[in-house]
């Protein structure tokens, strides 16, 4: 054979070694094209189409992703920042809201400031009072005479009530039940409790609960501790029956009346006596008080009431019932409500020398035909800073009134049944509720016996339905 021959024999033995492994190479890899695809189904069941986009899209580059990173912090940046504006935005608008409410709060609170000072400030409540059912007015018993005067705690907590048998009582407003009892004292007798020996006709109770003060038809004044109901001190001075007693509010300075026609002012702190005033013409029926350094009186059958300037030593003198003028109370610090025994209720502004209203035969007429005679008014009470006004008599029943714009009306809520004479009227502080002293006979005289009548304190709840506005207000 020759060399040409066999080399040529064993070129063609390699490229046929060659193509061999080829040959066989392609078949691994149609082998593993076929495994990978076989695999790539079964991963196809099990991974999301997420995983399956990211397994087919091209592969990224490290800058790339590192600036998709970035932009991504500075969305979320942005969207933290507009989140927490809005926050802030929200914040302030409603620090705003809250503003204006304290704001309109803040107004409304010192426009009623300003009007209680100037003593015009006139809250509408009577409006919105309903008439409470004869058994939901709760009777407390305990004194053996007729009521003739009542006080309540500023707290609404307690009651003192007195009476013709000279006895104090103080009552839980929650229980009704005695908390303590002042019992009569015997003229004469020496190392007995202090206590009155004659009939109370009145009372008062200074603004912050500590000092009660109780006066008597013996002359005396008696004052007590509120809590504790322990004697303090004897004011004496006065030359006849002690008819009326009032603190002035935010003070202990006290004013009282007699049947001797004057006024006298004592510093209860001090247990001092500071002056007398004089003017009425007849004993002197009742008196009462607020803030300012004043007092008002009901003259009794002088037929006025006066308003006493305790600084300046001078007084004003108002003219309007026709008959003997009993009780009398101040509305605000201008206006006031006082009733008298010709059965007439008046509303007094402290600018008219004459009523602003008046209410002729308030609780109506008793007696025969042709002789019929109106029912006294034997109590008032108001309200403080209200419209709010009642009156008690022995028509058997107390009435809830209401005043008019300015004072210049007064119109008939409802009638509150209660049998006896209404010796005493008192409202609590928030207006929940209203105090009778009933007693079978007046608390000044005995001129009328109603024997179906009980000697008790009466606690009338007063419920209030807010009145829905007209329409179109």
């Amino acid at each position: 054979m020759s060399a040409t021959a066999a080399a040529h024999k064993r070129g063609k033995s390699v490229s046929g070694v060659g193509a061999g492994a080829s040959k066989r190479r392609r078949k691994v890899d149609s082998a593993g094209d076929r495994g990978k695809s076989k695999g790539g189904g079964k991963m196809n069941e099990e991974i999301s189409s997420d995983s399956e986009n990211e397994s087919l899209a091209p592969r990224r580059t490290e800058e790339e992703e590192e600036e998709e990173l970035e932009e991504t912090a500075q969305e979320k940046k942005l969207r933290l920042a507009k989140l927490y504006l809005e926050q802030l935005r929200q914040q302030e608008e409603e620090k705003a809201e809250a503003h204006a409410f304290e704001e309109d709060q803040v107004a409304g609170r010192l426009k009623e400031d300003v009007l209680e000072q100037k003593g015009r400030l006139q809250k509408s409540v009577a409006k919105e009072i309903q008439a409470p059912a004869p058994a939901d007015i709760r009777v407390l018993r305990g004194h053996q005479l007729s009521i003739t005067c009542l006080v309540i705690t500023p707290d609404d907590l307690a009651i003192f009530s007195a009476a013709k048998d000279c006895s104090i009582v103080k009552w839980s407003m929650e229980s009704g039940r005695k908390l303590h009892v002042i019992p009569r004292a015997k003229k004469g007798a020496e190392g007995q409790p202090p206590g009155h020996s004659s009939h109370v006709l009145c009372m008062a109770i200074s603004s912050d609960g500590k000092y009660l003060a109780s006066g008597d038809r013996s002359k005396l004044i008696l004052i007590w501790e509120a809590q504790s109901c322990r004697h303090l001190y004897t004011f004496t001075g006065h030359r006849d029956a002690v008819s009326g007693l009032a603190f002035r509010r935010g003070t202990h300075q006290l004013y009282s009346t007699s049947h001797d026609r004057s006024v006298k002012v004592w510093n209860v702190a001090e247990n001092s006596y500071v002056e007398t005033l004089f003017g009425h013409q007849d004993a002197v029926a009742a008196l009462d008080a607020l803030s300012r350094e004043c007092c008002v009186t009901a003259g009794g059958r002088d037929g006025t009431v006066r308003v006493w300037k305790i600084p300046e030593e001078s007084q004003l003198v108002f003219y309007g019932h026709q008959g003997s003028i009993d009780c009398i109370h101040l509305i605000n610090e201008e206006h006031m409500v006082s009733g008298a025994d010709d059965g007439s209720v008046a509303l007094w502004g402290l600018s008219k020398k004459r009523p602003l209203a008046l209410q002729r035969e308030a609780h109506g007429l008793r007696g025969e035909p042709g002789l019929e005679q109106p029912f006294w008014v034997s109590s008032v009470a108001a309200l403080l800073n209200t419209d709010l006004v009642a009156t008690g008599s022995h028509s058997s029943s107390v009435r809830l009134w209401q005043c008019g714009e300015g004072f210049r009306q007064l119109d008939l809520i409802c009638d509150i049944p209660l049998v006896g004479f209404i010796n005493s009227l008192k409202f609590s502080s928030t207006g929940d509720f209203l105090v009778a002293g009933v007693g079978q006979e007046h608390r000044l005289g005995r001129w009328w016996r109603i024997k179906e009548a009980r000697n008790s304190v009466c606690i009338i709840p007063l419920r209030r339905v807010p009145v829905a506005p007209a329409a179109g207000s």
